[in-house]
């Protein structure tokens, strides 16, 4: 009797070591997926600020082409026509289509 009992409890003691184990890694696990989604969020706002600043070097690259300096008035007219030419040509090939 006495190598039963002592069987009995050393396999309730082991599986309270499992459970107390698994509810720890459960914790760990869910803080995991917390620092997952943390992160995720973090990328997708840094995703935006980089198209964000992007479309700003983008404005600022066409208002420094249509900058007008030193009396430069003709050839920012020239740019700007071959600017709208350019955009003529694109929409003909798109309707062409």
């Amino acid at each position: 009797m006495k190598a039963d009992e002592k069987t009995i409890n050393t396999f309730s003691t082991r599986v309270r070591q499992m459970i107390l184990q698994y509810k720890d890694i459960k914790k760990e696990n869910l803080e995991l997926y917390a620092m997952v989604d943390e992160r995720d969020s973090k990328i997708l706002e840094l995703e935006e600020r980089l198209r964000q600043s992007e479309a700003n070097y983008n404005s600022l690259k066409m208002a420094k082409m249509l900058t007008i300096t030193d009396g430069d008035m003709e050839g920012t007219q020239k740019r700007i026509a071959k600017m709208i030419r350019d955009v003529n040509k694109c929409i003909t090939l798109l309707s062409d289509k």
